[in-house]
């Protein structure tokens, strides 16, 4: 099946077009501001939403045009090499390169704002990186069937310990390795393979979105050898543990006894089940997120 993007591939028209499209943007800023954020709103509150592993800003379509139809201000990220960004996996040397465009987008919300963020998946551990840096900016993190690591233990062990234990022995099904190398040396990327996120991503979202997964999907990284991912120091209480964190339980997720888990790892959390949603709770079922969502923006000054 021929793929939207072939981020391994240095050459070819549609990285091209993707560089293209993000040519324009004269900063790191401009582009936080390109990647889907409405314009002229006046809302208080500004959800940042944050794809899952190989995934991409086009996975919200439906919660971002849900949400603004309601007058929320709403920003979708790529993070790096994912979506439409023109890195390639084997070009991002570590955890922090890949989450920067998060990190730029919640340093550079101004004075006042005040911000939901929201992860999916694997993005709930890019979403820890950034509370951490900027607990101030943050009125509430969301971890939609996230990895959400708590304080006292390294973010790793969320994919290291939790996914193996919990998780089925063929978990990535038809997936493939790619062999990379980065400046933190030779690994492994994976791309998503069909069957995989059929079953196990999108078992009970419409059709169409599971088509539009399987094109779209980008090899992604676990950065399992970068060692932030090994500092149980990372996380602290006074910045982490300060931002109110909301977990949402999709009760259809393949693996929910692993969410159930990251729960029970931080005590405190404010727990949200949504009936009917697979792992891709934005596409099964977007209507319930996004009520949820809004609601949660205006509990949390």
């Amino acid at each position: 099946m021929t793929r939207w993007s072939t981020p391994i591939n240095k050459k070819g028209n549609r990285r091209e077009a993707a560089l293209h499209s993000i040519s324009n943007s004269k900063s790191r800023k401009a582009n936080c501001k390109h990647l889907q954020e409405m314009e002229g709103s006046s809302s208080s509150k500004h959800f940042i939403l944050v794809h899952g592993f190989g995934q991409g800003a086009w996975c919200w379509y439906k919660v971002v045009t849900m949400l603004r139809s309601e007058g929320h201000r709403v920003t979708a990220l790529d993070l790096a090499a994912s979506g439409v960004h023109p890195a390639r996996i084997d070009e991002v040397n570590s955890f922090e390169e890949y989450s920067q465009p998060l990190l730029d987008a919640v340093a550079a919300a101004p004075a006042g704002e005040r911000l939901v963020l929201v992860g999916h998946s694997f993005g709930g551990l890019s979403l820890s990186l950034a509370m951490e840096r900027f607990p101030d900016k943050i009125a509430a993190a969301v971890f939609v069937a996230a990895c959400m690591p708590c304080v006292g233990k390294h973010i790793g062990i969320t994919t290291e310990v939790l996914m193996m234990e919990k998780s089925p022995k063929d978990l990535l099904m038809d997936s493939k390795m790619i062999p990379i190398n980065n400046k933190q040396g030779p690994g492994t990327a994976i791309l998503m393979g069909p069957n995989f996120l059929a079953e196990r991503g999108y078992a009970r979202s419409p059709a169409e979105d599971r088509t539009l997964a399987i094109s779209l999907a980008r090899p992604g990284s676990q950065f399992m050898d970068d060692p932030i991912m090994k500092d149980d120091k990372l996380l602290t209480v006074a910045n982490y543990g300060s931002v109110k964190r909301v977990y949402l339980i999709a009760k259809e997720d393949f693996n929910v006894e692993l969410l159930h888990s990251m729960v029970a790892l931080s005590p405190g959390t404010e727990v949200e089940e949504i009936a009917g949603a697979d792992h891709s709770v934005m596409s099964s079922k977007p209507r319930e997120l996004s009520d949820i969502l809004a609601k949660i923006g205006s509990k949390y000054d």
